[in-house]
């Protein structure tokens, strides 16, 4: 059997068309209908960082792109628990549509005069009375995903341990904490035990994330920053050696490090 692509490609109709012909049994792709939900939880996570770079350097056509990437996720999922009668497409942007309604009753209902940081306050007050409703575990930590990026997810859990007190009173008592995690880290590297090394590692990594939230800068942004220096500041080095005519081989790490030197001072940071 063929089927025909959906009449109208703008809109969501078209695109829940065009997914119910990739997973039907009678013509459809082998590869969609082999999927259910777990197969494809990784791309929900892939996507999501394409759409981030795109925003960070791409166009407003490799956003359109990568958000229709998205899009697709939701729509995938939403078709396969149709398939078993659990919820369609539909039932998703009700919930979340009546979701938003709730969280925002100082737009849909009469205003209490609150600022965005009450308005703040008063969403994660809703979040754990929706909680309790649900009969989830009453921890402060309750629902912080785990499939969250490490870094990320450790600014959430020290975010919501500081709404009861469990903070530091400034930022730079964080940094005396790293100062100690770190020497931790180095007593573990001279131990040579592995395991040891790597939960202090953690350590050192959890106090950093820690202290990009004290200093409101989203640690997973700043490290996705240090990664794209790094790549260009190397491929500086690339090109040297390559202008050079020598091999790496042929170079001794001073001579790197001249060039890499050289690659900062022309970028100016």
């Amino acid at each position: 059997m063929t089927h025909q692509p959906p009449a109208d490609a703008r809109s969501v109709e078209g695109l829940r068309q065009l997914m119910a012909s990739l997973r039907d049994p009678n013509g459809g792709c082998p590869w969609d209908l082999e999927q259910d939900h777990k197969s494809i939880a990784q791309y929900c996570i892939e996507e999501a960082y394409e759409v981030v770079d795109a925003i960070e350097h791409g166009t407003d056509a490799d956003l359109k792109s990568e958000l229709g990437d998205l899009l697709l996720q939701v729509v995938f999922h939403s078709q396969m628990a149709s398939e078993r009668a659990a919820f369609t497409f539909n039932d998703v942007c009700e919930a979340i549509i009546n979701k938003m309604i709730r969280r925002h009753p100082h737009v849909f209902e009469a205003s209490d005069g609150r600022d965005a940081e009450g308005q703040t306050v008063q969403w994660e007050e809703m979040k754990a009375q929706e909680r309790a409703e649900r009969g989830q575990d009453d921890s402060i930590l309750a629902d912080v995903p785990v499939g969250l990026p490490a870094l990320t997810r450790a600014e959430k859990l020290t975010k919501r341990a500081a709404r009861v007190g469990f903070e530091w009173d400034k930022p730079e008592h964080i940094l005396d904490k790293l100062e100690e995690e770190i020497a931790e880290l180095r007593e573990a590297m001279a131990s040579g035990d592995h395991q040891h090394m790597e939960e202090e590692l953690g350590d050192v990594a959890f106090c950093v994330a820690n202290v990009g939230r004290r200093l409101k800068i989203d640690t997973e942004t700043s490290v996705r920053k240090a990664n794209a220096k790094f790549e260009t500041r190397f491929r500086f080095v690339e090109a040297s050696v390559a202008a050079s005519g020598r091999s790496f081989e042929d170079h001794t790490l001073d001579d790197l490090e001249d060039y890499w030197r050289e690659a900062k001072r022309q970028s100016g940071v």
